[in-house]
């Protein structure tokens, strides 16, 4: 049976990122959105357990696997987003 898929706002991707992995987004929503976009090489905390905590709570929250391969391509968390909200 077909699992339904949600959006996922960016905002409430934002709060999943933080909640679930910890990273610091910012206190200001322009500071958020730069962030978001920052390249994770300009995230000095950024690391593949960041990545597998994500994984898990975007499939979690989508109720469906999302593609781990496209998402190792991905050089921002708003291109992640992208990536989990394209069918």
């Amino acid at each position: 049976m077909p699992t339904e898929t949600h959006p996922l706002p960016l905002a409430e991707f934002a709060r999943l990122v933080r909640d679930e992995t910890g990273l610091p987004l910012g206190t200001t929503p322009a500071e958020e959105t730069a962030l978001l976009d920052a390249d994770f090489d300009e995230l000095p905390e950024w690391d593949s357990m960041y990545l597998l905590k994500l994984v898990t709570a975007l499939e979690h929250t989508l109720g469906r696997p999302v593609p781990v391969g496209r998402l190792l391509e991905a050089r921002s968390l708003r291109q992640i987003h992208e990536l989990v909200i394209t069918p």
